[in-house]
């Protein structure tokens, strides 16, 4: 590398250099402001206490606060070399499963099995890892599939509470470090800071930040990128074991899904430690305070006799002023969201025009997108089937592929079941009325991802949307007619939420929409106070279940779904501006498309089709449940990527996206009638989009 190093918490800095003051808290502003931050949230914590807090009430805040103060640092290296890894929970949840099975026996044995856990956690992070540095892969799709994967392992392995670990390995963990004054879990934190202060300082940990800031000039200057990113993505796993190794001890026990409510909780940890998203400046210290600074938030939500409810509205809020904050630098959080907000109101008023840089005078661009014409192929006049798969080879290779795989997962349903099954309207009526939900869903999530972008409020939109559309009716078709457009109305304040968000605050849309999800969550629990009231209207029932003649009245609707669609996204205007600001933003800019007007509208989009899709699923089980969004997160991302969209946004076709939901949905039908638990859905609609991504990614990034 060459003789400018990057330091561990920001800059790039020239050895002999003098860092004045005022430059050295600049580069530990992150830091400095998460201690402030639980010094504020301490006092507050101390002057509402009806009861004097005591080193009891502060050693209980750092045991609550290690289980995410570690997962948390494994994020947080992750974001420092500019990634994200969705599998965290997962990983974490994982290795408190297995801590039942291989943490026992004699001492020497119970610590093997841990450090064995430990391993078992590093090599999932090999995983992730190897598949972003070698096949150049986004991390937020690959960490999606293999979280999925994780848990849908972690389920067989264990599908439910119970178990126990080894006492002396127990008894270690929830000892004191300081007897009656300090716990143990402030040295297992001392000791994971320690690890991170040892790691930042070797030559892995100076190429992490310089990767992380700017891994083209990381490259040119001799750093190992391939194997720094694997080996970050390795690190990172082994703290979320060793976060699961905590709880397993902390409650004597396993949850397969204990490490699912810390997704949201993690990236703020993470951000309000003063870790800036994009990588390249920020540290674990910063993250461990941040961590203790949420659970002093729930003690003082707790003191205020506060719902639990309201929890993940705050971590969502903090989430995003964390994110606002992290942009202080030269210029202030406000004057950059402001600058965001006064580009964005001028493009709309001027219709986006564009300077052409002499003297600051602006000129609307003679072209749009839809004025680009195929040419025509004149030796081909007269074939019109051959002229056809001329003109739409491009894309046509990269839909085919999903519709062979239905007619071949088909036939093995055919195979297995018995050619009978084949002839079966009820086959055929069940197949296209799951195969509606991920239709409506690969629309929104399509067109977010077409631009670019990724909406990850998909879960709890359509969770919230049949609960509201149970409780406002209480199964009377009467209310339907203004409840209905109550829910949808919902579910574009909450696409104009995503959308401003990233348009006009200028926030990554990964924090957004998992800001949104954790937004969604308390309220819907608010909203029904834990428990969902009431049924589905009888009509929407019936539109999802009562058929009409061979095929249910969803199945019939169908076709209809797919025409909308092609026509949406293919043959208007609005279409071809996705594709334009999805292949380069600043190029739709100058062609004179409102890119802030179209972002806004696909995230709009999306919100909606997941709520109408809450609303079908309220109709189709008669009520409405808690979590039952939660299994369409994948599918809605898998249906879009195994029908040949690039997940970088500007590649895709609407007919592939109906290929991949064809697919997926028969995929579930086959396994349905089978002894494969249901958690294998899950690894098999992950190795699905893996192979997906790997398959049909752009080759020349």
């Amino acid at each position: 590398m060459s003789n400018a190093i990057a330091s561990p918490d920001s800059e790039i800095v020239r050895p002999g250099a003098r860092i004045g003051i005022g430059a050295r808290i600049d580069h530990h502003r992150g830091l400095i402001i998460a201690i402030g931050a639980l010094i504020a949230m301490l006092i507050a914590w101390v002057a509402l206490s009806a009861t004097p807090v005591g080193l009891y009430d502060i050693g209980s805040l750092i045991s609550s606060a290690a289980t995410l103060a570690l997962v948390a640092i494994g994020q947080t290296i992750v974001v420092l070399s500019g990634g994200f890894d969705l599998s965290a929970s997962a990983v974490l949840s994982l290795a408190n499963v297995l801590a039942v099975r291989f943490v026992h026996g004699s001492p020497l044995e119970q610590w093997a099995g841990a450090a064995l856990i430990v391993a078992i956690g590093g090599g999932f992070g090999f995983i992730n890892g190897a598949l972003i540095a070698w096949f150049r892969l986004q991390s937020i799709v690959v960490t999606l599939a293999t979280m999925f994967m994780v848990q849908g392992l972690t389920l067989l392995i264990q599908n439910k509470p119970g178990g126990s670990v080894g006492d002396q390995f127990a008894g270690f963990v929830t000892s004191d470090l300081i007897p009656d004054k300090l716990p143990m879990s402030a040295g297992i934190l001392i000791a994971a800071l320690l690890v991170w202060a040892f790691i930042r300082r070797t030559r892995f940990g100076v190429g992490l930040y310089a990767i992380g800031s700017e891994p083209d000039s990381a490259y040119a200057n001799g750093a190992p990128v391939t194997r720094y990113r694997i080996m970050t993505y390795v690190l990172a796993g082994m703290f979320y074991a060793v976060a699961g190794l905590y709880v397993s001890a902390q409650t004597g026990s396993a949850d397969p899904l204990v490490g699912r409510p810390l997704l949201l909780s993690m990236f703020t940890a993470v951000v309000l430690g003063g870790t800036l998203l994009g990588g390249g400046r920020g540290g674990c210290v910063g993250t461990v305070f941040a961590a203790m600074t949420l659970m002093v938030t729930v003690n003082i939500l707790l003191v205020l006799n506060v719902s639990a409810f309201f929890t993940t509205i705050a971590e969502a809020v903090i989430l995003i002023l964390a994110v606002l904050g992290s942009s202080i630098g030269k210029q202030s959080a406000a004057h950059e969201s402001a600058r965001h907000a006064v580009q964005w109101l001028k493009a709309w008023r001027t219709g986006t025009r564009a300077r052409n840089g002499r003297g600051g005078s602006t000129r609307r661009v003679a072209f749009e997108v839809e004025d680009f014409k195929p040419i025509a192929n004149t030796e081909l006049s007269g074939r019109w089937l051959t002229d056809w798969i001329e003109r739409n080879r491009e894309w046509a290779k990269y839909i085919v592929p999903a519709y062979l795989l239905f007619f071949g997962v088909v036939a093995v349903t055919g195979f297995v079941y018995g050619p009978g099954v084949l002839v079966s309207a009820n086959f055929y009526s069940s197949l296209l009325t799951l195969t509606l939900f991920l239709a409506i869903l690969g629309l929104g999530q399509g067109a977010v991802i077409l631009t670019g972008g990724l909406d990850l409020s998909v879960p709890w939109l359509i969770t919230l949307s049949g609960v509201l559309l149970t409780g406002l009716t209480h199964g009377l078709n009467e209310a339907a007619w203004w409840a209905v457009p109550v829910v949808l109305a919902a579910g574009l304040l909450v696409g104009l939420f995503n959308g401003i968000g990233v348009v006009v605050l200028g926030l990554p849309p990964i924090v957004v929409t998992l800001a949104a999800n954790g937004l969604l969550q308390g309220i819907t629990l608010i909203y029904c106070n834990g428990s969902p009231q009431g049924w589905a209207p009888s009509a929407i029932s019936s539109f999802t279940n009562d058929h009409a003649g061979p095929l249910s009245l969803a199945a019939w609707s169908v076709p209809l779904v797919l025409v909308i669609a092609l026509l949406l996204l293919h043959r208007t205007a609005f279409g071809r501006r996705v594709y334009a600001v999805g292949n380069s933003p600043v190029a739709a800019k100058l062609s004179g498309v409102r890119v802030g007007a179209t972002l806004i509208a696909v995230y709009c989009l999306s919100a909606v089709c997941s709520a109408i899709v809450g609303v079908l699923l309220a109709g189709f089980s008669s009520q409405a449940f808690l979590g039952m969004g939660d299994p369409y997160l994948l599918p809605s991302i898998a249906v879009v990527v195994v029908g040949g969209a690039l997940i970088t946004g500007g590649r895709g076709h609407y007919l592939g996206v109906f290929g991949g939901a064809l697919l997926l949905t028969a995929l579930g039908t086959l396994l349905a009638g089978t002894t494969v638990p249901p958690a294998v859905r899950d690894i098999i609609n992950g190795v699905v989009v893996l192979a997906a991504v790997i398959t049909l990614r752009d080759r020349k990034g």
